[in-house]
């Protein structure tokens, strides 16, 4: 059983994103996107959206403290932000175990409930996905007109589309559908483990509620705007950093962002290969070319990797001078 557990939470997401971004870049010339990485590709930009990356991060960890001051869990703020960047960086290594690292990294520090830390990340989790939904709904409704025009003027219909699909392409699709239901399982049985102790169970459910007391209801909103607003600035800026990308416009790097938070899903580290693969699809689509879409999506996928990991050294390192609260109920300081 253990063994099993180590293959469907290691080696098949490690598995599945190398078997994606060896088909994808099978044959490309390492030489060449050495180039483009130093001689070609414009810095500036992206050194300008890590700020956005590393604020996407900070707010979350501000937000989830606002979840757990209604279920009596008053961790320091500072706290909840390291616990956020170790459990981006932990995901890499096995993927959505960042929801329990950073639960686990608040009850070791802060004396938090683990069952009711695990109920508002519940929380948060469904306000993104529903948020995302909603995004995507409105950018495919701005987006329809050039979809549009793209079919008239080209010719495409859905069935030429699916008859330039590879037997590969197919494959992939099937494996990371495959590999989303079988992480869907894993964290079902996970929760159901969690729902026979109905301590344990209690408290998820106080985490879950718990956006009902929120102390204010407007800031909340503000920062899970902020969130998804630095996310997309994060990867928008990356545009410029490139001559053949600086000229697509919102409307192409909402779609894609889009389309890559979907893409994440499919349990790789960091999304790895199904975000390479599905950015990669619709930046063609926008007239972008092959070669050049593949560029994009390995370079900035790889820095903004690194970035997660330094964030996650960098929280690693804080946490391990971080005093531990002996009664934190008694002391609800933030700072």
């Amino acid at each position: 059983m253990k063994i099993g557990n180590i293959i469907i939470k290691i080696l098949m997401p490690l598995a599945l994103g190398g078997a994606i971004l060896y088909w994808m870049y099978r044959g490309e010339d390492v030489q060449q996107i050495r180039h483009v990485l130093t001689d070609e590709m414009d810095w500036t930009w992206m050194l300008l959206s890590f700020p956005f990356g590393i604020l996407a991060q900070v707010l979350r960890g501000w937000r989830w403290r606002m979840t757990l001051d209604p279920v009596d869990e008053h961790p320091r703020v500072s706290t909840c932000i390291n616990a956020v960047f170790l459990s981006y960086a932990a995901s890499l290594l096995i993927p959505r175990i960042g929801e329990f690292t950073r639960c686990g990294v608040l009850k070791r520090y802060e004396g938090t409930s683990f069952p009711k830390a695990l109920g508002t990340v519940v929380t948060e989790r469904a306000i993104d996905t529903l948020l995302v939904l909603l995004m995507t709904g409105l950018t495919l409704l701005l987006e329809m007109s050039t979809f549009g025009t793209f079919f008239r003027q080209t010719g495409t219909t859905v069935d030429s589309i699916l008859h330039r699909f590879s037997v590969t392409g197919y494959l992939v699709v099937a494996v990371c559908a495959i590999a989303a239901a079988l992480l869907l399982h894993f964290l079902l049985r996970k929760l159901s483990i969690y729902n026979k102790v109905k301590a344990t169970f209690s408290g998820i459910w106080q985490g879950v509620v718990s956006l009902q007391g929120v102390r204010s209801i407007p800031l909340f909103a503000v920062l899970t705007i902020g969130i998804w607003l630095s996310y997309f600035l994060h990867y928008y800026l990356t545009f410029f950093c490139f001559d053949f990308s600086s000229h697509l416009g919102l409307g192409c790097a909402l779609v894609t962002f889009i389309v890559g938070s979907i893409a994440v899903v499919v349990p790789t580290p960091n999304g790895a290969g199904p975000w390479h693969f599905a950015v990669k699809t619709m930046l063609i689509l926008y007239g972008v070319a092959d070669v050049h879409a593949l560029y994009f999506v390995l370079i900035v996928h790889t820095i903004q990797t690194m970035l997660v990991a330094g964030l996650g050294i960098y929280a690693w390192m804080v946490l391990n001078f971080t005093n531990i609260r002996t009664n934190p109920k008694n002391n609800i300081d933030n700072e």
